[in-house]
């Protein structure tokens, strides 16, 4: 099995593409060792002690490495538990839900028309670029014109994040539905 590496904005995080799909539908993030019990593949990247975060896509697996370890000693190890992990044949979900859905703000029925235009641009224009860097947007809600949004994979805590968040999306939101004034980032 061929694993291709990519690099993305953050430096902490790579790309990983295996050249099978990994997940059908949705993403799924974890940040934490101990989350992992509804996905066997994130499980197994975080046994390589430097990982610090796994985001799983439609065809790649981002790895976030801690501060102080270096890509040269860490990209081994990382590649040679993805070439196990999918040769052992286990599934990367152990159970549905894993992806995150949730919703942080309560939002207004009144709404609904302009949240689906929202979600929308986000699922047409925002979320392939994003994927391509190996991370993706999750929408959390719309309140009294404020778009709030979380990051993940590698545009979580990625230097870059803040111009994207702020220069990219929140103007092509604007640019599109003139009741957005501001988008938020949230954990």
């Amino acid at each position: 099995m061929f694993i291709e590496t990519e690099a993305t904005p953050n430096p902490e995080t790579l790309k990983f593409l295996p050249g099978r799909t990994v997940l059908e539908v949705g993403t799924a993030n974890f940040t934490d060792p101990d989350g992992t019990e509804a996905s066997p593949l994130a499980a197994a990247m975080f046994a390589v002690p430097e990982v610090s975060g796994v985001f799983l896509g439609y065809d790649f697996v981002t790895i976030t490495k801690s501060d102080d370890s270096d890509w040269t000693d860490v990209k081994p190890q990382v590649l040679a538990a993805l070439m196990q992990f999918f040769a052992s044949g286990a599934p990367v979900l152990s159970h549905e839900g894993a992806a995150d859905t949730a919703v942080a703000v309560e939002e207004d029925e009144a709404d609904a028309e302009i949240i689906e235009q929202i979600k929308g641009l986000l699922d047409e224009k925002i979320r392939p670029a994003v994927a391509g860097d190996g991370g993706d947007i999750i929408y959390r809600g719309f309140k009294e014109g404020v778009v709030y949004l979380t990051m993940q994979g590698a545009c979580a805590g990625c230097p870059s994040s803040t111009i994207t968040l702020k220069h990219g999306i929140e103007n092509l939101l604007k640019y599109y539905v003139p009741e957005v004034v501001d988008v938020r980032a949230v954990e």
